[in-house]
């Protein structure tokens, strides 16, 4: 990995070309990659009006144009970079993107990764990346941590009292909800997915749909009580 943010280079030096392609191996487990997807699609969903982001999970990012691929090193599990064109990519290629490093990184532990997430990543996050905001969460026994970037140094996050981290990058809280890592508003809302909004919407209809026939009935009683005293409902 390169350990340093300067893109200023001799004239007769030549990048690689951008379009590289990811080589990131498979998540640890499907709760895993539930997990990435869950957070990929609440954010990609709250913030389906803005073009100013881009949000990925288990995608390589190259930060130099001489890096190979290691076994000790590998993409984040989520990441969101601020401030860049929304579009879909193979990879994020830094000299590509302006120089350019994630914003926010989520690392999803795991036996196998734990000490490598705890450890290697947070200080390449820390001094290459300089990522403003570190966090990292363990979906089998919920360990949930995060860090933000103080002059140079990762300090640990303080919890609200429901235990949620606040991004100050995101304008959202992360916190543990039913076992999954979730977003929250600052007003304390759970953000949803696609999904929950659907249901949501069709509890809501059938509500609506429940409500009118109970109006329907209350009037249908009410009619035929007019009838029975010889009042003809449609004359009131």
């Amino acid at each position: 990995m390169s350990v340093a943010k300067d893109f200023e280079t001799p004239e007769d030096v030549i990048f690689p070309p951008g379009d590289l392609y990811g080589d990131e191996p498979p998540l640890e487990t499907y709760l895993h990659l539930q997990q990435m997807l869950l957070l990929l699609k609440c954010l990609e969903w709250w913030w389906r009006n803005r073009n100013d982001f881009f949000a990925a999970g288990n995608l390589t990012i190259y930060d130099s144009p001489h890096q190979r691929k290691s076994s000790d090193f590998r993409g984040p599990d989520f990441f969101v970079v601020l401030g860049t064109e929304r579009k879909p990519r193979k990879s994020w290629v830094v000299w590509e993107e302006d120089g350019k490093y994630p914003n926010v990184i989520v690392e999803l532990l795991s036996n196998s990764t734990a000490v490598t997430d705890k450890g290697l990543k947070k200080q390449i996050y820390q001094d290459v990346f300089r990522t403003p905001e570190y966090f990292w969460f363990d979906p089998n026994n919920l360990e949930f941590a995060g860090f933000v970037l103080v002059g140079g140094s990762y300090q640990s996050l303080e919890p609200n009292p429901q235990g949620w981290l606040w991004s100050q990058q995101l304008n959202l809280y992360l916190g543990v909800y039913q076992g999954e890592l979730r977003f929250f508003t600052p007003e304390g809302q759970l953000v949803p997915t696609p999904e929950e909004v659907a249901e949501q919407e069709m509890q809501r209809a059938e509500q609506q749909m429940q409500r009118a026939e109970q109006e329907k009935q209350k009037s249908d009683r009410l009619a035929a009580k007019l009838r029975e005293l010889g009042i003809d409902p449609d004359t009131v």
